[in-house]
């Protein structure tokens, strides 16, 4: 049964505890904030003398109302933080009354833009349980309050015994765990970043050209070069593409990876969280409450695994499913992966690199199958458009795709596996993003077996772990019948039901 993180109704009876309000600078920080936006668009009217002044007249009556709902909201929002929950109050005409409680709090993220930084200010985001699957319904946020109030906000809320008073934030000492090496610059190219690089690029320069009234297409000399290559060789057309679209990647992929890691440090705070520091233009930091931490996961994405590069992140309850929730490092070699993994779970030796069970040799052949099947589908598509209307050599490249296939699912056989350490549960599957899971036994709270029709004519079972973190599950695939009861039973004994069901 799920159980709602935050409340309509206040907290009754705490009428002692006095309410706060954001910074007054929000009042600058918003306006500010959307000046900045058009300053682009402002600098080439002045430069170039184009622009219309109707556009002009909706970009200053935009700012204005900008302005006041700014001051509107600072009116309108307050928060305080009783001994049992966090209470924001906000809105004049949608008024909402959001009440999450202390002890269901799990991670605190604090975020500050380079505008909040000039201020001296920082967004306060709040994750409570169950957020990972019902969004910001389950936590709230506070934007903004000074950065001296944010840290402040970080301890108290974090704190394992909320009925205690809580001073300011004292100076503390942390342990170091991990810091930036930009020797891993070379992985972010591995990543799903290039291909937003690339994106962020090409509309960056799209956006600056049409800003400019600048038609690409009238540019001297891309025409004449457009033309030769329609003119040339299908295959040196298709090079020049690809070098163009492979340095936009490079380029704006290290552009990512730059501003989402530069100052980059993990460390073990002396108010047993995790913290993570990182960013460029916008500073970030997200605290994991250790004792909320319910493991570890290494992701071994197809290139980055290539490159021998994985990423470590941690499981913790109210960490979402995000690309970025619970992250803990860059892209970094797969040893280093490995070792902050350990070091997230203070243990001397990863529990990642424990050796895995394989699976039975079904699982094997389910692998290639669903590899090959749906290759020797295109391979024959390729063959009937290349018989009627494609290219004449694009049935004998389509065979590329079988041993291609055929290695894949090879891959994610030899990726598959679990193992039981006295600790942990360890499993891993996954070819084009391998992961290796690592689970507390005792934040397993669950199982869920499944059984495809395939599954049941070859004789396996899908057995998933059920938790409170991450993803709120995570499968082990293609073990027997009696192989998954025996499992959940060695971890779970106390699920006593669990055999007759399975049976």
């Amino acid at each position: 049964m799920t159980l709602p993180a935050a409340s309509a109704e206040p907290e009754v009876g705490r009428q002692d505890v006095p309410w706060r309000r954001l910074d007054p600078r929000v009042l600058v920080v918003g306006p500010a904030g959307i000046l900045l936006r058009l300053l682009p668009f402002l600098v080439i009217v002045l430069v170039t003398g184009q622009g219309d002044t109707p556009r002009l007249l909706i970009t200053a009556g935009i700012a204005v109302l900008v302005v006041i709902g700014g001051a509107i909201r600072w009116r309108t929002t307050k928060y305080r933080i009783t001994p049992e929950r966090v209470e924001l109050h906000s809105g004049l005409v949608r008024k909402q009354r959001r009440s999450v409680p202390r002890d269901r709090i799990r991670t605190v993220d604090l975020t500050s833009t380079l505008l909040h930084r000039a201020f001296r200010l920082s967004v306060v985001t709040v994750h409570a349980a169950d957020s990972a699957s019902a969004g910001e319904k389950h936590g709230l946020g506070l934007d903004a309050v000074s950065a001296a109030e944010a840290e402040r906000l970080r301890h108290e809320l974090l704190e394992r015994s909320p009925t205690a008073p809580v001073a300011a934030a004292p100076a503390e000492e942390s342990e170091s765990l991990a810091t930036m090496n930009w020797a891993w610059l070379r992985f972010a190219p591995l990543t799903f970043s290039s291909l937003a690089g690339v994106g962020a690029v090409v509309a960056a320069g799209f956006n600056l050209l049409s800003e400019l009234r600048v038609d690409p297409r009238k540019v001297p000399g891309v025409d004449d070069a457009a033309e030769r290559l329609a003119a040339g060789p299908l295959w040196i057309a298709v090079g020049v593409v690809g070098v163009l679209l492979l340095v936009l990647a490079v380029v704006g992929s290290t552009a990512l990876f730059t501003e989402r890691w530069w100052g980059y440090r993990l460390s073990r705070e002396s108010d047993g969280t995790l913290r993570v520091h990182r960013g460029l233009l916008t500073r970030r930091s997200l605290s994991v409450s250790e004792h909320r931490l319910r493991g570890v996961a290494v992701t071994e994405p197809l290139l980055l695994r290539a490159g021998r590069g994985a990423q470590t992140r941690a499981l913790s309850t109210g960490l979402g499913k995000d690309a970025q929730g619970g992250v803990l490092q860059p892209p970094a070699p797969r040893a280093e992966a490995h070792r902050v993994a350990a070091a997230a779970l203070q243990e001397a030796a990863s529990p990642t690199l424990t050796p895995l069970l394989l699976h039975p040799r079904v699982a094997l052949r389910r692998r290639m199958t669903r590899a090959l099947g749906p290759a020797a589908v295109l391979v024959l598509t390729a063959w009937v458009v290349a018989g009627t209307t494609g290219p004449a050599g694009l049935g004998p490249l389509s065979l590329l795709l079988l041993p291609a296939a055929a290695l894949l699912g090879r891959d994610r056989y030899r990726g598959l596996g679990h193992a039981l350490t006295p600790r942990y549960l360890v499993s891993r599957l996954g070819g084009l993003n391998r992961r290796t899971v690592v689970l507390h036994r005792e934040g397993v709270i669950g199982w869920t077996v499944r059984q495809s029709p395939f599954q049941r004519w070859t004789g396996v079972v899908t057995l998933e772990a059920v938790t409170a973190a991450g993803e709120g599950g995570y499968r082990i695939l293609d073990l027997t019948a009696a192989d998954a009861v025996t499992l959940a039973e060695a971890v779970t004994p106390e699920v006593c039901a669990f055999r007759a069901r399975a049976r």
